[in-house]
């Protein structure tokens, strides 16, 4: 079972979308208010939407047909870095501080027993499925990070998975690794959804396939996938130490790495599409924009 948010006559609807594709709008404003009723009810969130469905009749729509928003509005995302071996060596070859045969930074975090894990975005920055994705103007060299993401709680629960795309600077950020803010953060830089697969319903969060495709000027120009079993941390692992003296709000968002790079040769250009799908969960798909036509055309 999936939970997305659409637009429907001008206001925000809650629904869950079942394995046969019928749509159940839901009588709650957010996912954490059915998290909340499911508890009080002492039922896991799968069962208490179950409950809540029962007898009732999905719509008649599909989902291609809606004007789908982020899956929840989450009021921090954060996210992991050097999880893969595959964004270990993305790290290393763009990084101006490599010499043969010395350790790197990237090399150390990917062994230590403490994460890489930085902030990402706030709700105002964060957009979900269609919307555009900024370029940032001052970077010559940038990529999408398809990632999946785990919706927790303030206590650290994961409630589900979702689909992210944590877009990066790779210029800005090997300059200088304390440049990752810069290299991370910007408007529409995040972005989260389709939808959000309760934790529950998923039998192995480590088996996911995830899957990148890039097109431009309507043609594929990059296609690659990997899987969570590729993931060198356990999730549980992550959220413990986002926890870790600090406060943590319900319905956040924490992106567990990017197992996929494109070529070292690739930057995305005005006019690009990114789709990332994670089977189960449904395809991220976005325009690219560059922010400063953007900004020029306002």
């Amino acid at each position: 079972m999936r939970i997305i948010r659409y637009i429907e006559d001008s206001r925000t609807v809650l629904a869950a979308l079942t394995d046969d594709h019928t749509i159940y709008p839901l009588p709650f404003a957010d996912l954490m208010d059915v998290v909340h009723e499911a508890k009080k009810n002492q039922l896991s969130v799968f069962r208490y939407i179950q409950t809540v469905i029962s007898g009732k009749q999905g719509m008649k729509k599909e989902l291609a047909e809606l004007h789908l928003l982020v899956p929840i509005v989450a009021p921090e995302v954060w996210a992991s870095g050097v999880t893969y071996e595959k964004s270990r060596d993305a790290r290393n070859y763009e990084t101006s501080e490599k010499i043969d045969g010395q350790e790197t930074c990237y090399d150390r975090v990917y062994d230590a027993e403490r994460p890489e894990i930085f902030f990402k975005s706030t709700a105002a920055r964060t957009v979900g499925p269609n919307a555009p994705i900024y370029l940032r103007s001052d970077s010559n060299w940038q990529i999408p990070e398809p990632e999946l993401g785990l919706v927790i709680t303030g206590e650290g629960e994961i409630i589900g998975y979702t689909i992210g795309n944590d877009m990066s600077c790779r210029d800005i950020e090997g300059e200088n690794p304390l440049y990752l803010p810069q290299a991370k953060i910007w408007k529409h830089s995040c972005v989260i959804g389709p939808a959000i697969r309760l934790a529950e319903t998923v039998d192995d969060p480590y088996n996911l396939q995830i899957i990148c495709r890039i097109y431009r000027n309507d043609q594929l120009v990059v296609e690659e996938s990997a899987n969570t079993r590729q993931l060198r941390r356990r999730y549980d692992e992550l959220v413990s130490f986002l926890l870790r003296d600090n406060e943590v709000f319900d319905g956040t968002v924490l992106l567990t790495g990017t197992c996929i790079v494109p070529p070292n040769q690739f930057t995305l250009e005005d006019g690009d599409r990114i789709e990332i799908e994670v089977p189960g969960i449904g395809v991220l798909s976005n325009p690219v924009k560059s922010l400063v036509k953007q900004t020029v055309t306002k």
